[in-house]
C-alpha cells in the first residue's frame, strides 16, 4: 500500500484543495482530482528525503482553525491601524528563536507567520535556529516572541515528531 500511496494525507490534502480551488463537485473534477492526488506523491516522492512524521494529525484541524481566527483578528486589526493613522506605527524586526527540529515544520512555522497580516517571515538563519520576522505594529519584543511561540510553535512541536 505504501508504494502505490506513499503520502495518504498528503494525497487528500490535494485533491480537497483541487476540488475547494475548482468550487465544484463535478464527477469529472473529482476523477481528474483524485488522479492528481495518487499521482503527484508518486512523483514528488524521491524529493522528500526526511518526510515530516505527524504525531497527532487531529491537532491540524485546530491549528487550522486557530490560525483562521488569527488571520481574520489580524486583518481587523491591520484595518484599524491603517484607517486611523493617527496612531503612530512601531514596526519591528524580530528574532524568534526557533525549538523546532524538522524542516517542514519550520516551513509551516513561517509560512504561517507570513499569512498572518502585519507579519511576515524575513530571513531563516544558515543554522536553522532563528527566524527574523518583520512585524507592522509592535508592543513589546518578548511578549511579541512569546506569543508566536505559544500560539504556533508549541503547537507543531505536538503536531509533528520534533
Amino acid at each position: 500500500m505504501k508504494r502505490w500511496l506513499p503520502q495518504p494525507l498528503f494525497s487528500l490534502s490535494l485533491w480537497g484543495v483541487w476540488l475547494l480551488l475548482g468550487n465544484t463537485l463535478a464527477p469529472g473534477q473529482i476523477l481528474l482530482g483524485g488522479l492528481l492526488a495518487l499521482a503527484l506523491p508518486l512523483f514528488t516522492v524521491r524529493f522528500w528525503p526526511d518526510r515530516p512524521r505527524l504525531r497527532r494529525p487531529l491537532r491540524i484541524l485546530t491549528y487550522i482553525l486557530m490560525l483562521l481566527w488569527d488571520i481574520t483578528v489580524a486583518n481587523l486589526t491591520v484595518a484599524r491601524l491603517i484607517l486611523h493613522p493617527t496612531r503612530k506605527l512601531r514596526p519591528a524586526f524580530i528574532r524568534l528563536p526557533l525549538d523546532l527540529g524538522n524542516d517542514f515544520a519550520i516551513v509551516v512555522l513561517t509560512n504561517t507567520i507570513s499569512l498572518t497580516p502585519g507579519t511576515v517571515s524575513a530571513d531563516l538563519s544558515l543554522d536553522r535556529r532563528s527566524l527574523l520576522i518583520h512585524a507592522l505594529d509592535v508592543d513589546d519584543v518578548e511578549q511579541t516572541i512569546a506569543r508566536i511561540k505559544h500560539r504556533y510553535e508549541r503547537p507543531l512541536q505536538e503536531i509533528f515528531a520534533c
